[in-house]
């Protein structure tokens, strides 16, 4: 099974970074190396959203009432649903879950997320894949500005 997390990224930040994805990725590595570097983490807490488990709980609970079969956990979620399997680990500030292909993850969680979160960032734990799950509607003039720092 493959390990991916997902963020939820403020939209004015996704605005500046969505062509500069690159960028992002390697501040969230940087990020997960580093998380004791206050500087980091300041700016990583300032880049993104929160995940509500309990509003998360909920709408899977009305999304998926008899569709899949849901297993929850503390903190972890188990949805299977036909040949689609997803575990999802959830933190304050990343969702990070396991499957056998991304498109399960397209399936059962992507579309619950995008719910509640315009601005979805996700990456491959184990490679160098990463991308936006929503696109962003109207990007702004933000491509000379850099805030992110990152060592890598």
């Amino acid at each position: 099974m493959n390990t991916y997390s997902v963020y939820s990224i403020k939209k004015e930040f996704a605005r500046r970074y969505y062509y500069r994805s690159d960028i992002l990725y390697r501040f969230l590595k940087q990020y997960h190396k580093n998380d004791r570097n206050q500087i980091i983490t300041n700016q990583f807490n300032d880049i993104t959203h929160s995940f509500s488990a309990n509003e998360f709980n909920t709408k899977i609970k009305s999304l998926y009432n008899h569709k899949a079969i849901v297993n929850y956990g503390n903190n972890s979620i188990e949805i299977v649903q036909g040949k689609h399997c997803i575990s999802l680990h959830i933190a304050e500030k990343q969702i990070e879950f396991r499957c056998d292909m991304i498109h399960d993850a397209e399936v059962l969680l992507f579309p619950i997320l995008k719910l509640f979160h315009s601005s979805l960032f996700v990456l491959d734990n184990n490679l160098n894949n990463y991308g936006w799950i929503s696109p962003v509607t109207k990007v702004k003039d933000y491509l000379d500005e850099q805030v992110l720092y990152s060592t890598l």
